[in-house]
């Protein structure tokens, strides 16, 4: 007899499985919507190149769980050590970029990009170390950067023939080889693009210099045999490179059936469970079969279950349950219904001597928060040329790391409360993208809530004079679950001392030496 499940497929629905077997049934796939120019290329599975058919994505209950990433946002970028977006802004005359770039290896229209990436080497570089800290604190799952907007592939490029690190630089795999040391630990791995803006982004390099001696005359990007690495112009407007904004995604078809061949082929070399593109589901079609085909992998690797996961910024791509929502450098102002990520960094995205990073206090500070509204952190720690995490990011990794092994209950497989939390910090800054340095510090009067069956946690993010007060705790507020039975603090063996009166839980302060960065109560009701 035929199944429900092979008679809706015959009709043309998409029913992929989730954990346990659940299934998400869509409309039909295609309907009021015509063939794809990117279908036919696709991996065989229950997506295809159409909003419709993506719609039919359920996310998985192990990203829920997970709250925490790392991610290695390293490339030939990363070997200049001069900080973000160096390949575009070292062709924009004055700018820092450029002032260095001159100084340093010479004008551009002498000494390119191209002339800079065999010198991103790695030599200090050892996935498998990287890989023992990361786990050490805390990550559930690691990114390894794919691909930047400076159009150099992290992997044996199908593509991408000569500009990649198996071919130049590292003459490695790295993606590859961060794949490996991730999932040998038991780590969900996940890569980022950055690929489809690059045809914009790189259009400076097509430009010159428009005042002093060298004015008018072309940068390298011009050069017909790099074509490969700073794009074909041929075809485009008259004075495309001086206009095109660096995001804008402006680009001939051609461009844009390289973007999902490259891309289609780092996913199924590597089969990750997350992917990260660097805006939203780009090109229509295109984009969609990118997405069709990281779901349609995964399919196939877990035997039916799509156990993956896509980030877009744009919330318009993530409304029908397509993808998960990510904020860049931003944080939420309320509770999300449906899981979503913040990803940030330490310091630069690509490695800059000398910057300042976030201590570790700031970044469990984002993390509590970012948790509290059923959300997850994904945290860059950007490495030099050699590959080796410098001394002052091993000090914030180390003060996350000691965080982590005595706070973790309170955040894995969490979920949240009636309230994010309370304190002054609660609503400082309306939630979005970009608005994590607008947030202050949180003190020992802010505190974040999570759940975990019928255990509450509340994450006090200092230590007070005397006592802990959560106000949502006491007997009179809307939101407290009833009595309370138990106190204890995570980390510390001795139930402590409290008193639940009206207006506030007070606990008294265990006799020991304030923590660094914030505690965690374990709270228990009759």
């Amino acid at each position: 007899m035929m199944t429900r499940r092979q008679a809706l497929r015959l009709m043309g629905y998409a029913a992929p499985l989730g954990l346990g077997g659940r299934m998400a049934f869509a409309q039909p796939q295609g309907m009021g919507e015509g063939p794809s120019a990117v279908d036919g290329q696709l991996t065989p599975g229950p997506f295809h190149a159409t909003r419709r058919s993506l719609e039919a994505y359920r996310m998985p209950e192990w990203y829920r769980d997970a709250k925490f990433g790392i991610w290695s946002h390293w490339g030939p970028q990363s070997g200049v050590e001069a900080g973000d977006w160096y390949a575009r802004r070292m062709y924009e005359q004055g700018s820092d970029a450029y002032k260095h770039h001159v100084a340093t290896y010479g004008h551009p229209s002498k000494v390119g990009y191209k002339d800079l990436i065999p010198m991103f080497k790695g030599a200090e570089w050892d996935p498998e170390h990287l890989m023992d800290l990361y786990q050490k604190a805390g990550a559930k799952y690691f990114f390894s950067m794919g691909v930047h907007h400076d159009n150099f592939d992290l992997w044996n490029s199908k593509y991408q023939p000569r500009w990649n690190s198996v071919t130049m630089g590292p003459k490695t795999d790295i993606v590859g080889r961060y794949r490996e040391a991730a999932r040998k630990r038991g780590l969900r791995f996940g890569v980022s693009e950055h690929l489809s803006n690059s045809f914009d982004w790189f259009a400076t390099a097509h430009t010159s210099d428009v005042t002093g001696s060298l004015t008018g005359i072309p940068y390298d990007g011009v050069q017909a045999q790099f074509a490969d690495l700073y794009h074909d112009y041929s075809g485009m407007p008259a004075g495309f490179a001086k206009g095109a904004e660096p995001m804008g995604r402006s680009a001939p078809d051609r461009w844009k059936m390289q973007y999902f061949r490259r891309i289609k082929d780092l996913l199924d070399q590597h089969q990750p469970d997350l992917l990260y593109t660097d805006g939203g589901i780009s090109f229509e079609e295109y984009g969609q079969g990118t997405v069709a085909e990281l779901y349609n992998v995964s399919a196939r690797r877990n035997s039916g279950n799509v156990e993956a996961i896509y980030f877009s910024k744009e919330s318009r791509d993530c409304g029908g349950g397509t993808c998960a929502l990510d904020r860049e450098r931003g944080v939420l102002d309320e509770i999300s219904a449906q899981p979503w990520q913040t990803d940030t960094c330490i310091g630069d995205w690509h490695y800059r001597r000398g910057v300042k990073y976030k201590t570790a206090k700031k970044v469990i500070d984002l993390l509590v928060d970012i948790v509290s509204k059923n959300g997850n952190l994904l945290l860059n720690f950007p490495l030099p040329n050699s590959g080796k995490l410098d001394a002052e990011e091993m000090v914030t990794l180390e003060g996350i790391t000691r965080w982590m092994q005595r706070n973790g209950e309170g955040i894995y497989e969490s979920r949240p409360w009636k309230l994010s939390g309370e304190g002054p910090a609660l609503l400082t800054v309306a939630g979005g993208g970009f608005n994590e340095s607008k947030k202050p510090d949180l003190g020992a009067q802010d505190v974040r809530f999570t759940t975990k069956g019928p255990t509450l946690y509340a994450f006090v993010q200092g230590w007070p004079e005397g006592e802990f007060i959560v106000k949502a705790l006491g007997t009179g507020s809307a939101q407290t679950p009833g009595k309370i039975e138990q106190v204890e603090m995570l980390g510390w063996t001795e139930r402590l001392k409290f008193v639940q009166g009206a207006e506030a839980l007070r606990v008294t302060l265990p006799k020991m030496e304030a923590p660094e960065i914030g505690s965690c109560l374990r709270v228990r009701f009759a």
